[in-house]
């Protein structure tokens, strides 16, 4: 039975990032169906928030260039809004893998908690569907927004996007397809590739999360009625084997991780239900 996959993301149903994702998909013989927020949902992390008019959420078809005959849609939602309302066959039958991105900007690091692609993929593999977010490194500090935490482009780079090589994080991302599916349903992958040619990419590598993302926000000035924030690149050095240090190196890099789980170590010795 041909695997029914649905694909999402956090920079909105127009990125570049989803198209080549879904085009990917196709190209795998998957059954694709395309749910995306219909503006730039970043930095939502798992939020469920939704546009409703008359009482309904809005629901758009949204055919994107080049796959015809793909089910597309721009939702007034945020990722993990669309995510949990996919599992309940809001767009056609239930899928089995929610693939999300791809990202503009690697979702790396413990910062990967307010990132709304894999906040989508938290999601869903909550509810019983495996998951997979993916994201392309195409940012520094000075190309990223304070609201996203790392994970969206200013305005300006969007330009470069044609350049990009989405190509190569899609790839990534439909070779590990295999082992996402043969795992646990509560774990998800998360997937950064480097920009580069897939021929120049020199490998997959299992990575830890880095202590910290590729950037932080910081605040820069507080006063009467406001606070401004600033980005800027932690100063620390980075760690091997971590997500972030194989992205450096030139490896595309996959993490397992889960949403939330509970904690053992902690002392609440005598709480205990009697």
């Amino acid at each position: 039975m041909t695997l029914r996959v649905l694909i999402t993301n956090d920079d909105g149903i127009a990125a570049p990032g989803i198209q080549a994702l879904a085009r990917a998909a196709v190209d795998r013989g998957l059954d694709v169906v395309v749910a995306a927020p219909l503006e730039e949902a970043s930095g939502t992390s798992a939020a469920m928030s939704a546009v409703e008019q008359d009482g309904q959420v809005v629901v758009r078809e949204h055919p994107l260039p080049g796959l015809d005959g793909v089910p597309a849609f721009g939702v007034g939602g945020s990722p993990g809004f669309i995510a949990l309302i996919a599992v309940h066959g809001a767009f056609g039958p239930p899928p089995s893998v929610l693939l999300s991105g791809i990202n503009r900007g690697a979702n790396a690091g413990r910062a990967v908690l307010h990132s709304g692609t894999v906040g989508a993929a938290f999601t869903a593999a909550a509810n019983g569907c495996r998951a997979m977010a993916v994201s392309l490194d195409v940012l520094s500090a000075g190309a990223a927004t304070a609201a996203s935490g790392g994970a969206a482009v200013a305005a300006a780079a969007l330009v470069h996007d044609a350049d990009r090589h989405w190509a190569t994080a899609a790839q990534v991302a439909l070779d590990l397809l295999p082992r996402l599916t043969a795992g646990p349903t509560e774990s998800v992958l998360n997937v950064n590739s480097p920009d580069l040619p897939f021929a120049r990419l020199r490998g997959v590598r299992r990575g830890t999360l880095a202590t910290f993302g590729q950037v932080q926000m910081t605040v820069a000035e507080s006063g009467h009625g406001f606070v401004r924030t600033a980005l800027e690149e932690p100063g620390e050095a980075l760690r091997p084997g971590t997500d972030l240090a194989l992205l450096a190196d030139g490896y595309a890099s996959v993490t397992a991780v889960r949403a939330v789980t509970e904690v053992t170590d902690a002392d609440l010795a005598g709480l205990d239900a009697d």
